[in-house]
C-alpha cells in the first residue's frame, strides 16, 4: 500500500511541474461550502486568509489562477478582484464552457491546467486538466477520479496546501521563501 501511495506522489508532481492554470470550485473548495443569506437574501461567505495569500504567491510564480462557480456571488467577485485573479466565471453550471473558454484565451492545452473541486459538478472538468485535484471532504466520488487529494477540507487551506505543493513541485517554493526570511 505504501508504494502505490508513493507512486501517486511521483505522478501528483510531475503532473503539477506542468502547470500553467490552476482552476478552482468556490463553494466546497475556496469555502467550507456553507452558505449564508440575511433575511433580505443577501449571500454572506467565509474565505481562509491562508488560501488568498497562496493564490498571490502562486501568480506571482507565473501559475495563473481561475474561478468556475455554479453560483453568483458579488462576495466572490470581489475576493476575486482583491487577490488579482482576472479569469472569473460565476453562474456556470455547466463548467466545460468557461474551461474551454480560459484555456483558449490563455493559449494553452487542458494538460497544462489542474482543478480543485469538491462535487459532481467539477468532474466534467476534472476528467479534462492534467492534474484533478479533490479537497479532503469531497464528494467520494470526485476523490476516486483525482490525482491527488489535500489533507485539509474546503474553506480549511485546501487551496493554499494545493498552491504549495504545485510551487514546491516547480521548484519555486523556496524562492518564494526566502522572500521572508530576508
Amino acid at each position: 500500500m505504501k508504494e502505490k501511495s508513493q507512486t501517486s506522489l511521483i505522478k501528483a508532481v510531475e503532473k503539477a511541474k506542468k502547470l500553467k492554470l490552476l482552476i478552482l470550485d468556490v463553494d466546497g473548495v475556496l469555502t467550507d461550502g456553507k452558505l449564508f443569506f440575511d433575511n433580505q437574501g443577501n449571500e454572506y461567505k467565509s474565505f481562509h486568509a491562508r488560501d488568498g495569500h497562496g493564490i498571490k504567491l502562486l501568480r506571482q510564480t507565473g501559475v495563473e489562477v481561475a474561478v468556475i462557480s455554479g453560483r453568483k456571488s458579488n462576495s466572490v467577485a470581489l475576493r476575486m478582484k482583491n487577490l488579482g485573479v482576472e479569469h472569473v466565471y460565476q453562474g456556470h453550471e455547466n463548467k466545460q464552457a468557461a474551461f474551454n473558454e480560459i484555456i483558449e484565451k490563455m493559449g494553452i492545452m487542458p494538460e497544462q491546467a489542474a482543478h480543485v473541486g469538491d462535487d459532481l459538478l467539477d468532474l466534467p472538468i476534472m476528467t479534462r486538466v492534467g492534474f484533478a485535484i479533490a479537497v479532503s471532504d469531497a464528494n467520494f466520488a470526485v476523490k476516486q477520479r483525482a490525482d491527488w487529494c489535500t489533507t485539509l477540507s474546503g474553506g480549511h487551506g485546501a487551496v493554499r496546501e494545493v498552491c504549495d505543493f504545485i510551487m514546491q513541485a516547480q521548484g519555486r517554493f523556496d524562492e518564494v521563501l526566502n522572500a521572508y526570511l530576508k
